[in-house]
């Protein structure tokens, strides 16, 4: 599993047209080694059904395990079927820190009904020491560290903390902790944010979705029910202001000539999304891709052009900086290009808080519609490609018509403030609406439903 983790943070796709009959060879198998079900989102060709065949063979021997204390600790809820005041929510993660899911959820954890909703963090990631942990840490009502503990040590914490609902922040991410889900220490379990995709059976409830990152008709390859949010299910908010963007040369950028950029970690670049990006540097003279820096990728990539007729001069890599920092030179882009199927999530939203556009291409499955989801809630639809020669032409238009471009920005300065993306109010209101909902059925002794 390593060598197939290594060959895409490098981009080395020699043997890129075999891996779709190696992954399905590995789902075929009763015993034997299993592919992190996180991998295989970022596979094309792979299905949300062989998604959720993935992790439920990357659960089973860790839910098998688990069985043996979930029946030692036989955690009970029956005196929460009547019980009043503030529905307890309890978040689980290690990354309430400077994190990316952190500058997405701060502003709704700010802004929860604290009349109605009493919020507690159980944290398991490094203190880092910046203001963003400063934040959290006042952002909730509660705020446990459980990384000291074991599983059975942090369950039995979540318990005790008589958590109604138990929202995982971080499923098959790197350094997660879904063991603890597995000994279902709250009456109700929900997968959100972190990871797109199903978490497999016996660990969440509900899964927090729209309706263009899950369409009805995909529920089947989830183990969790829909809870479905009326926009986006993305937050974000409006209080993270902009800095003055730093001149292109300070940012080792041309100070002419068209920037298309792509922000998204190497390993979810395919040969397929490479070509397109090709194909736009040849069909725009003087243009660039701005990446982020990807030290074992560059090479590749840069040899990968060469070989294709585009210098790899006009391949550029940004250094990893702060967020703060990152936003403000997002501004000198002027067109992000998607990736697929893996595309963009927290970068996307970020190049549209920048007010840079977006193109994107969705497919069947949640981790590849993110963008596209983002885009009907800032009311730019336009932006969604049908297929790749779509893709082509959309980028392509705006990166040749300066008119469509400027009509591009201007639309999307005016809806990010209007429109219901970065409404975090509104869309802290309907999250709650949805937990509550969930807390009811519980009272009443009914099974989890799409809601």
């Amino acid at each position: 599993m390593r060598a197939f983790i290594r060959s895409r943070n490098m981009c080395d796709w020699e043997d890129f047209d075999q891996r779709q009959d190696y992954v399905r060879a590995r789902l075929a198998e009763p015993e034997g080694e299993r592919l992190s079900p996180f991998l295989l989102l970022a596979e094309p060709g792979v299905t949300a059904a062989e998604q959720r065949i993935s992790s439920e063979q990357w659960m089973r021997q860790r839910i098998a395990a688990a069985r043996p204390e979930r029946e030692r600790l036989d955690f009970q809820f029956p005196d929460r079927r009547r019980s009043g005041g503030p529905i307890r929510l309890g978040y689980l993660s290690n990354d309430f820190h400077d994190h990316a899911t952190a500058l997405l959820l701060i502003e709704m954890l700010e802004a929860h009904d604290r009349a109605h909703f009493e919020t507690h963090a159980f944290s398991y990631g490094a203190d880092d020491g910046k203001s963003m942990r400063r934040r959290l840490v006042q952002a909730f009502d509660h705020f446990t560290d459980i990384g000291p503990l074991s599983d059975v040590q942090a369950a039995t914490a979540i318990h005790d903390g008589r958590i109604d609902i138990l929202i995982d922040l971080k499923g098959f991410t790197r350094e997660s902790r879904t063991s603890i889900l597995a000994l279902r220490p709250a009456p109700v379990q929900v997968n959100f944010l972190g990871y797109p995709g199903t978490l497999g059976p016996g660990l969440c409830d509900y899964i927090v979705t729209d309706a263009f990152c899950t369409p009805a008709a995909s529920a089947p390859d989830f183990d969790e029910c829909f809870a479905c949010l009326p926009h986006s299910y993305q937050p974000r908010g409006r209080r993270c202001g902009l800095g003055a963007a730093p001149s292109r040369s300070a940012l080792g950028l041309p100070e002419q000539g068209f920037v298309f950029c792509c922000f998204n970690q190497a390993y979810k670049f395919t040969p397929a999304v490479f070509h397109l990006w090709r194909r736009l540097l040849s069909a725009v003279p003087d243009s660039v891709l701005w990446l982020l820096a990807a030290p074992s990728a560059e090479g590749n990539l840069r040899n990968m052009a060469l070989a294709h007729g585009v210098a790899g001069s006009r391949l550029i890599f940004a250094p990893d900086v702060s967020q703060a920092d990152h936003l403000a030179r997002l501004q000198q882009a002027d067109l992000a290009l998607d990736t697929a199927p893996y595309g963009a999530h927290t970068t996307a939203s970020d190049a549209l808080w920048a007010g840079v556009p977006i193109v994107t291409l969705p497919g069947a499955t949640f981790a590849s519609r993110v963008a596209g989801s983002l885009l009907h809630a800032v009311g730019m639809p336009e932006l969604i490609a049908r297929d790749e020669d779509d893709f082509f032409a959309l980028a392509l238009s705006l990166a040749q018509e300066p008119a469509t471009l400027a009509h591009s920005k201007a639309k999307l300065a005016n809806n990010r403030l209007k429109e219901p993306l970065f409404d975090v109010e509104a869309y802290t209101r309907a999250i709650e609406t949805l937990f509550a909902t969930m807390w009811r059925r519980f009272q009443d002794g009914l099974p989890p439903v799409a809601i």
